[in-house]
């Protein structure tokens, strides 16, 4: 999309295709050929009328992120693919606010404005930075239409000086041409850069995947976890850091969080292997980024179920929001033949598979396994002090 594309639809006729092109795009079930028709009979010009279908279709996308915000959002399609979602955002926007309360903060790649937004609403005096003009109106027009302050310039991040901000933050690009980039040195901006920045107050957000050798001395790295999906890592330059490794758990009633401050020391409850008891517990993937499974096994009042395997056991039933908790119904054999028998001889048809640490394929067993009966159950395949084990659990 052209800039003047862009203003365009900012206006009064802009805005009427806009919404023709929304409205199509909901009549016709996100069907991107029926939409282009749909609004390119109301508008003849193939430029305007693709950028309509776009953004209808990004905003329609982007709900998932923003909520309600996005449908009055403006969208590219990488940008949004890179953007957080507001819950994510808004939880670390909060927290920079408490560092630096009425602060100011450099946005170094600021895209469409996805992060700005929430350092907005957190009450920071929010500036953002990026190459692409179009991102950067995107981003500017974004601030406007939900009525947030906020200053975008086209630039190069990493030319800015930033110690005229209490704080900078950066997302670097990890996708190339060829999809995700999983190697910190194949970044935009690259590593080196990143490391220098957290020299300063800055916060860095990096994929949740970083190995705990990459984080700089002094930094903290919290991994963030929505819904249970871990969405990212970030990590607290020493001057913003509070601990080393924190599992931050964000859910529709709330936010949790863990430190290695929780983490019980060697021979204290939660830091031991044991056998298995009367409930397990399934720790959020953020808190196994983070490796803080004893943390979780010291909350509920057990142990480990293997040193090296992200479960936790416990005699006592325990509601945290770090862990999906089961009641351990039953042992059953792990060789594939008895368990079959087992399975069969409860009349389980429907079995949800769940596994760590075996070289199982969940849905090739499920097809071996040939179940027929009325029952539904949950199977969990592990390991246990080394030991294959196969559990009949109930969630609770």
């Amino acid at each position: 999309m052209e800039i003047e594309t862009l203003a365009w639809l900012r206006t009064t006729e802009g805005g009427r295709l806009l919404a023709h092109a929304e409205q199509a795009w909901a009549e016709h079930a996100g069907d991107p050929v029926r939409v282009a028709g749909a609004v390119r009979r109301v508008e003849p010009d193939p430029e305007k009328a693709a950028a309509a279908t776009t953004q209808a279709q990004l905003r329609a996308k982007a709900v998932a992120k923003f909520g309600d915000a996005a449908r009055l959002m403006f969208f590219t399609p990488d940008a949004l693919e890179q953007a957080t979602r507001t819950r994510v955002a808004d939880h670390r926007a909060a927290r920079l606010a408490a560092a630096v309360p009425g602060g100011s903060v450099l946005d170094l790649g600021c895209g469409i404005g996805g992060d700005l937004l929430a350092f907005a609403r957190a009450g920071l005096v929010s500036a953002g930075i990026d190459l692409d003009p179009v991102r950067v109106a995107m981003a500017r027009a974004n601030l406007e239409v939900l009525g947030l302050p906020g200053a975008v310039q086209v630039g190069d991040a990493t030319s800015v000086d930033v110690r005229g901000f209490d704080a900078a933050f950066a997302d670097p690009a990890r996708r190339g041409g060829r999809g995700r980039v999983f190697d910190v040195e194949g970044w935009t901006p690259p590593w080196p850069w990143v490391l220098d920045l957290l020299t300063g107050r800055s916060l860095v957000k990096v994929a949740p995947g970083i190995g705990h050798d990459l984080v700089p001395a002094g930094c903290e790295a919290e991994w963030v976890s929505d819904g249970g999906d871990v969405k990212e890592a970030v990590l607290w330059s020493r001057s913003l850091s509070t601990t080393h490794r924190r599992a931050t758990v964000i859910a529709d009633h709330g936010l949790a969080t863990l430190t290695e401050d929780d983490a019980p020391p060697p021979g204290a409850v939660g830091a031991d292997v044991r056998d298995v008891g009367a409930y397990l517990y399934e720790p959020d993937g953020a808190v196994i980024r983070a490796g803080l499974v004893t943390a979780v096994a010291a909350g509920v009042e057990g142990g480990l179920v293997d040193p090296h395997i992200a479960y936790v056991t416990s005699d006592q039933a325990f509601r945290t929001p770090f862990a999906r908790g089961y009641r351990v119904v039953e042992h059953l054999p792990y060789r594939e033949k008895q368990l079959k028998a087992a399975l069969h001889e409860r009349r389980i048809g429907r079995l949800t598979i769940k596994k760590r640490g075996v070289q199982v394929v969940p849905e090739e067993l499920r097809k071996r396994l040939a179940l027929k009966g009325d029952e539904e159950a949950t199977l969990v395949l592990t390991r246990v002090a080394g030991h294959g084990t196969a559990l009949l659990v109930e969630p609770f």
